[in-house]
């Protein structure tokens, strides 16, 4: 185990590499890969790797990435890409595909606001587009956690009772080009950890279809497997913990990371990098005598329903705020979180940080401080209503 000064892209493009090598012995690594701010350097490592049975397809679009990966994958190899914005939205389509198919492919999302107009700051709305298409997903809020979820999701994807692809998102910029010390493992150690790569239905001497046209009632099938498949991964991915411990001595982050809320009468909710600075001011707001807490929602899909009712049972008031905008509707992560709060709590949205604006801990103590002054919850609030 050795300590590596990088950013979260190189973060993302190492924890593939090692990935990748790790399945020599198996059919292989593939990416498909086309350049988009912020994700551009996580590619751009990755092209510069030696890596033993592995291709870094250059593409003419992010369509044809997530093609490239869909065509490994269905082959049997470990399958990765990373996009961002207006590109994820150009392969959504076969972002569908791959998670219709039940393909194994792990993709890394630098958070970044959709266009136009134009802006290549964080914001949540591309990858919380695609939430309901199949894809398992991860907001990390520091480049270790990018690191370790790249890794972990290989092994969570790839698991027989899950087999459905994941999405690691980062935020733009703001974690994506940030530069911090991680702990990387020796080869040896991701070899251990990461199994070679086994697709009960992939391409070969066996014939099988895949994408062909089904009625009614056998979409309603497979969209119950695929649903159930989904709710596995969160047994899946405790395992998964339990083997990254003994494989890499560090401790892979939960699905929820609670601070502080055992006892709080106040909760912020939050994913990204958000959740940083809010458990830095529920630290100051507790030495003032407040019962604080924050909760970092790190696996958005599945959805913790019971971990956050668990967290949640002591508190009186919930924060939620959305790095995003449904329009005409509010923040995304306010209308999940609210499906399951429970009546008794004063549930209020703040919708901050779109499009890379700043969320500094005086933002975040104006909001507490807001919805304390409430009783009763009002319409989804816009930051820039409370400057």
């Amino acid at each position: 185990m050795g300590v590596q000064l990088i950013s979260a892209n190189h973060a993302a493009g190492l924890a593939a590499t090692l990935a990748g090598r790790a399945n020599r012995g198996g059919r292989g690594f593939c990416c498909g890969v086309y350049p988009i701010t912020p994700a551009t350097d996580c590619m751009e490592y990755l092209c510069a790797q030696t890596i033993e049975r592995s291709k870094v397809v250059r593409v003419e679009s992010e369509h044809s990435a997530m093609g490239v990966c869909i065509g490994a994958s269905a082959a049997g190899a470990r399958s990765f890409t990373t996009t961002s914005s207006n590109g994820l939205a150009y392969m959504a389509e076969n972002c569908i595909t791959a998670a219709s198919l039940r393909l194994p492919v792990v993709m890394v999302v630098a958070n970044r606001t959709m266009g136009p107009p134009w802006n290549i700051w964080a914001d949540h709305g591309d990858s919380l587009m695609l939430r309901d298409l199949g894809w398992i997903q991860f907001y990390c809020a520091d480049n270790q956690e990018v690191f370790d979820t790249v890794l972990a999701g290989f092994r969570l994807a790839e698991d027989a009772e899950v087999m459905m692809p994941v999405m690691v998102c980062m935020d733009g910029f703001t974690l994506s080009h940030t530069i911090a010390q991680i702990e990387v493992p020796e080869q040896a150690e991701v070899d251990g950890f990461l199994p070679q790569t086994d697709i009960p239905h992939r391409l070969g001497s066996t014939p099988r279809t895949l994408g062909q046209i089904e009625v009614a009632h056998q979409i309603a099938s497979h969209r119950r497997q695929h649903h159930d498949a989904m709710s596995t991964a969160f047994d899946v991915y405790a395992r998964v913990q339990l083997d990254f411990a003994a494989g890499m001595g560090r401790t892979l982050a939960d699905p929820v990371i609670a601070y502080q809320c055992d006892d709080a009468e106040t909760v912020v909710i939050s994913m990204g990098t958000i959740g940083a600075t809010a458990e830095q001011v529920v630290d100051d707001l507790r030495r003032e005598g407040q019962r604080i807490g924050s909760l970092r929602l790190r696996m958005l899909r599945p959805f913790p329903v019971e971990m956050l009712r668990k967290h949640l049972a002591p508190a009186r008031r919930v924060v939620v705020i959305d790095r995003d905008i449904s329009l005409g509707y509010g923040g995304v992560l306010w209308g999940e979180v609210s499906s399951v709060a429970g009546g008794d709590k004063l549930v209020q949205n703040y919708m901050a940080g779109m499009g890379g604006g700043d969320v500094r801990p005086h933002h975040i103590k104006g909001i507490i401080a807001d919805i304390c002054g409430r009783e009763a919850a009002g319409r989804p609030v816009i930051m820039e209503d409370l400057q």
